[in-house]
């Protein structure tokens, strides 16, 4: 059992998941530098285009089309890396996750170029409204200070923040799928009909957080729901995993410290009477060619990128003291890199400041394999096997050379394995779970909100 897991957390039935097909994710964020830092100064790399050059991302989706990958996941953030010298001074000097752009300006000129791969994009239930389409929605709820002081707003407390989500989801829920009926919408030239009055419902939601009283603003999208990603693995960030996500992204250097947490999530999703396997868990993994990464890698970034997530200022260590959790100054922050140091494996080294800038800065907090299309293979599928994932958002070195190795390398030789489907259907809930299924399923919660189950004293 890897250490720091107890036996309530992976008390699950024994689970086969040979030859389970492997989804696949690109994974980009709008910022020159996204989990490997310093690559913007290699000769080719393409991500100091991204803020001036539309073709950046224009050719970025038409590679990962051609690969049949199943979306495009955009990462996002507010605000800056400052608790690394208690300054942003080394975040902004090395272009770490700063500056940033809005992830949702790529995605109509992407969406244009393509037809078949779909979108992902964070937006936090802090701050914003979501976006909708051939799309998804990752589900977050920001926890940096830099960020609530950027838009003027107070910092709120860990589980608070949840607590406010899930009551975001809950209105969005009335909104997104009881508002229009699915034949509200009539377009009717002749009798001057374009849409039902009588079939459009205003959506009364008022709590503590929220107080609604309006229409959908918009007919509904194929999908009502955009499928629902989340990334929390704190105790109150499963137990939202587990009632409102369809995919989960986590991250960790060992998949054995993924597996009691991929375990959990799914027995608090049967204690909630959802199909453990509607929830599917998606890692971040990022194949490289090490020793040329190694040159141009920053560590002082991976340190700052580090110390911000995990709140601990690594700047106050020796770098070769050994962190643990309890040297973690600041509540609320992500609570997989803040848990991973429980972990004393000997697949991954000890986790002193030394290391930890070494390797977060190439390819943050997740895996990064080194080797042939067949090497990269071999370690995915023990990852999916240790870990029970169903799938990784694939990041990247440099780019647009990393997407292009996973196009032409690494999905031909998943393929050769029959590890990687023909992905079809039109929306992304449907490439996740198969053709017909572009609603929100039965089991999970927001259904129980549809128009004709929802009624305003349900």
């Amino acid at each position: 059992m890897p250490s720091g897991a107890s036996l309530s957390e992976i008390a699950l039935p024994t689970r086969i998941c040979s030859r389970k097909q492997i989804i696949l994710n690109g994974f980009d964020m709008f910022t020159p530098s996204h989990l490997s830092f310093g690559q913007w100064r290699r000769p080719g790399d393409r991500a100091k285009d991204k803020r001036r050059d539309l073709t950046y991302w224009t050719d970025l989706a038409n590679i990962l089309e051609r690969g049949d990958i199943t979306a495009l996941f955009l990462a996002d953030t507010y605000g800056q890396h400052d608790t690394y010298r208690g300054s942003a001074e080394p975040t902004l000097r090395t272009a770490c996750q700063f500056p940033m752009g809005d992830p949702s300006i790529p995605v109509t000129a992407m969406a244009a170029v393509t037809k078949n791969l779909c979108f992902a994009i964070t937006m936090s239930t802090s701050y914003e409204s979501p976006f909708v389409g051939r799309f998804g929605w990752n589900v977050v709820t920001s926890f940096k200070q830099s960020g609530a002081d950027a838009v003027g707003l107070p910092s709120v407390e860990h589980d608070k923040r949840y607590e406010i989500a899930d009551d975001y989801l809950r209105c969005l829920y009335k909104i997104w799928e009881s508002s229009w009926d699915d034949d509200a919408l009539r377009e009717d030239a002749k009798s001057e009909v374009y849409a039902d009055f009588s079939r459009v419902r205003w959506i009364q939601h008022e709590t503590e957080n929220f107080k609604i009283n309006a229409p959908h603003i918009l007919d509904p999208s194929p999908q009502r729901t955009p499928f629902l990603f989340q990334a929390g693995t704190s105790p109150a960030g499963m137990v939202f995993a587990a009632t409102h996500a369809e995919g989960v992204f986590v991250s960790a250097p060992s998949p054995h410290i993924l597996a009691p947490r991929v375990a959990n999530i799914r027995k608090q999703a049967v204690a909630l009477g959802r199909d453990p396997e509607s929830i599917k868990i998606f890692a971040v993994v990022t194949p490289q060619k090490y020793q040329e990464a190694l040159k141009y890698a920053s560590f002082e970034a991976g340190l700052a990128f580090y110390s911000s997530n995990a709140g601990i200022d690594l700047s106050q260590y020796d770098l070769d003291k050994v962190i643990t959790p309890d040297d973690v100054s600041v509540d609320g922050r992500v609570h997989s890199l803040m848990n991973s140091p429980k972990y004393q494996g000997a697949d991954i080294p000890s986790w002193t400041p030394r290391n930890i800038g070494k390797a977060v800065s190439i390819g943050g907090n997740g895996p990064v394999p080194v080797g042939s299309a067949a090497t990269v293979a071999d370690i995915l599928e023990e990852w999916v096997e240790i870990g029970d994932l169903d799938g990784f958002n694939v990041g990247y070195v440099t780019t647009p050379g990393s997407f292009e190795d996973l196009v032409d390398l690494l999905v031909p030789e998943l393929r050769r394995r029959g590890r990687y489907p023909t992905v079809a259907g039109k929306t992304l809930r449907e490439r996740v779970f198969g053709v017909g299924q572009s609603k929100l399923r039965d089991d999970h919660l927001g259904s129980t909100y549809k128009y004709d189950v929802y009624t305003a004293d349900g």
